[in-house]
């Protein structure tokens, strides 16, 4: 389940209703999704794809999206790191950045216009929108393993638009702890 965590009121939410209300304010949205958790530790993207195809048409259907993909990141990827790096700087995209996660865990950050930073850790299950031009960021968690499905609205995917606001270097890297916001805060 996802934790969402407010940084301006030091708050974390992990109710699902609680989540999506609260990420609605900034046109975010956030769904749970139990099923298809007969699938194998190393299925091919063409079965996940598969298994989860009738919520992936009916997203497709509500947004707009004419494409799917899997995406799958492990620790003993080559390059991972520099993977990681395109994620973890503070960007936007052209498009909706939709994830539906199938194993794993990571943390997006967003940071609305005129808003403080709040951060969602998301896990198997959970299923996240963050709209086109929405300052954000996301992070792995401690295993550095996610698989997602994700959606597109242009076939070609999407590209990073970064901020260089410098935002994303101020906040821990790995999922959330009791020391998830620095001291000083972020400004």
């Amino acid at each position: 389940m996802a934790k969402l965590t407010i940084r301006g009121d030091e708050k974390v939410l992990e109710n699902p209703e609680e989540i999506s209300k609260y990420l609605s304010q900034y046109g975010i949205w956030y769904r749970r999704f139990e099923g298809s958790d007969n699938l194998s530790e190393d299925a091919e993207s063409e079965e996940i794809l598969a298994a989860y195809d009738a919520p992936i048409q009916k997203l497709k259907e509500e947004g707009g999206y004419v494409t799917a993909d899997v995406i799958n990141v492990k620790p003993d990827i080559e390059g991972l790191d520099a993977m990681l790096a395109k994620f973890s700087k503070e960007h936007w995209h052209d498009e909706d950045e939709v994830r539906f996660i199938v194993k794993g865990r990571g943390v997006f950050h967003v940071h609305p216009e005129g808003g403080d930073i709040f951060a969602i850790e998301v896990e198997k299950g959970d299923m996240i929108n963050v709209p086109r031009g929405t300052h954000h960021w996301f992070d792995l968690c401690e295993e550095k393993t996610i698989r997602a499905i994700r959606l597109f609205q242009d076939p070609a995917g999407w590209t990073p638009r970064y901020t260089d606001s410098g935002a994303d270097t101020l906040h821990q890297p790995l999922c959330m702890g009791p020391n998830y916001f620095p001291a000083g805060g972020i400004q």
